[in-house]
């Protein structure tokens, strides 16, 4: 075995030892489904001899992609959504016994941690040997970019031909690759110092300025009736950050591990709370979730090629699925359901705006402020759908957004004994998480400016030391659930 094979093994077994502190039960299931799909896109892919592609053929893939996509699709639905099923059918049509089953599913069976981005690059992987990208030639290869254990449980998701490359386990059949990013061999310095640097930037956003907001952002949201007005407009716009912050810090750590091994995985996020409207929200948030959508399911839907009506449809098609993928519970469907509602919203705006050419209104400066605060005030409306997928919850905190006064004891109880903090206090930390985040953006965005290595060298044990003395209690990363 060459150096490079060993080194893709190793790769694999330390995966192996990741997912088993987490869930050793599920590990014969994830191999399962990795060979099952490794052998599938063989048998989708190109033939050798193409005197035998024919029709037949041709008709043969199609079955074996939809016999894929349809098995990952049921796999991901039998551990997900099998219990949101019956409650709806048994609330529906009144079965206790549908009902007593769906409890008995919810508290007995657990889904496998990151099934939802397992099986949608398992998906994408089917469908781009199927457009005629090469399929693996090396199991071993396969099985490692399938369970890469800094992306497995939340992603990003990855296509294949994306880490194919710098798995360096490419042979003659590869070379073809869909995307071509150069093969890394080993980490080099610079290397390692992004990837300790991501890692201390991603904990101080987890433990140090994420898990804080979640503490507030908990006690809120299970003590909802004694909340007032604003407090729960103030527990809105805290879990909006907490999330954007919980899941990018997720990201960084995932991808700083990676450039410790020599690997680089794509970026997820873009500063989507600085876009101006939902489009550009969504090709700046969740970026791998919103490219896969688009490449797996707006464009073969038609994208925007057929006609006003049916993009409309075709975007709320897709963002409705989105909400499905991410949470079995209505609220995660209502939460789908308004982003398509929105992007429906921006696209006939955008179509009025070229047809009367007035699409100079939106690039002045009042044009920039209103549709970026529109953009916002839909988006962080909508995440509390999010945080509260039960219908009855989230309807009841929209309810109650203007004019109720919530209980006098809240204030003591949240803010002075569980937070430490007024207010009034926590309102100006709030803002000036919004003012880092500001500055970030015109750092980078603006001036696209980094900082070099050797300052990077600097701040990073005063990151991990302030982490260390002031983080509260970790709690888990949110899109774990998802």
């Amino acid at each position: 075995m060459s150096r490079q094979s060993w080194r893709v093994l190793i790769l694999l077994v330390a995966s192996l030892i990741f997912y088993a502190t987490i869930q050793p039960q599920y590990i014969p299931l994830l191999l399962i489904i990795s060979l099952f799909n490794f052998y599938l896109a063989q048998a989708i892919g190109e033939p050798k001899d193409w005197r035998i592609a024919n029709k037949q053929w041709n008709r043969r893939r199609l079955l074996l992609l939809w016999l894929g996509i349809i098995s990952n699709i049921l796999l991901l639905l039998s551990f997900k959504y099998i219990p949101f099923l019956l409650n709806s059918i048994g609330i529906l049509y009144n079965i206790p016994n549908i009902l007593e089953t769906a409890n008995w599913v919810d508290s007995n069976v657990m889904a496998p941690l990151g099934l939802s981005f397992f099986c949608f690059e398992c998906l994408a992987y089917l469908i781009d040997v199927y457009r005629g990208a090469p399929s693996a030639s090396s199991l071993l290869e396969f099985t490692s970019y399938k369970l890469f254990f800094p992306k497995l449980i939340s992603g990003p998701i990855t296509r294949y031909h994306y880490l194919q490359n710098q798995l360096g386990m490419i042979g003659k059949k590869n070379t073809q690759a869909l995307v071509k990013t150069p093969a890394i061999k080993f980490p080099t310095l610079e290397q390692i110092t992004e990837g300790i640097w991501l890692i201390a930037t991603g904990a101080v956003k987890k433990a140090l300025i994420a898990d804080n907001l979640g503490i507030f952002v908990e006690l809120s949201f299970s003590n909802l009736q004694r909340a007032g007005s604003g407090d729960l407009w103030l527990a809105t716009v805290a879990y909006g950050l907490q999330l954007y912050l919980d899941f990018t810090a997720y990201v960084d750590i995932a991808r700083g591990s990676a450039f410790l091994m020599g690997l680089n995985l794509p970026q997820n996020f873009d500063f989507p709370y600085f876009s101006t409207s939902i489009a550009a929200f969504w090709r700046r948030w969740h970026t791998t979730l919103g490219d896969w959508l688009r490449n797996y399911l707006y464009f073969p839907l038609g994208g925007s090629r057929v006609g006003l009506f049916r993009t409309c449809l075709n975007l709320l098609i897709v963002m409705l699925i989105a909400g499905i993928w991410h949470g079995a519970a209505w609220g995660f469907i209502v939460w789908g359901v308004l982003h398509g509602l929105a992007l429906v919203i921006h696209r006939l705006v955008e179509a009025i705006s070229q047809q009367f050419k007035v699409q100079k209104i939106w690039e002045s400066l009042p044009g920039i402020l209103i549709s970026w605060l529109l953009t916002q005030s839909m988006v962080f409306g909508a995440w509390i759908f999010f945080r509260l997928p039960n219908l009855r919850d989230s309807i009841w905190v929209i309810d109650h957004w203007w004019s109720y006064d919530g209980d006098v004891q809240f204030v003591d109880k949240v803010y002075l004994e569980a937070m430490g903090l007024e207010r009034l206090q926590l309102v100006w930390l709030i803002f000036g998480v919004v003012v880092l985040m500001a500055v970030n953006y015109w750092f980078h965005r603006g001036l696209k400016l980094q900082l070099n290595w050797q300052l990077k060298v600097l701040l990073v044990p005063v990151f991990f030391f302030v982490v260390w003395l002031l983080a509260p209690e970790g709690l888990p990363y949110i899109y774990f659930d998802f």
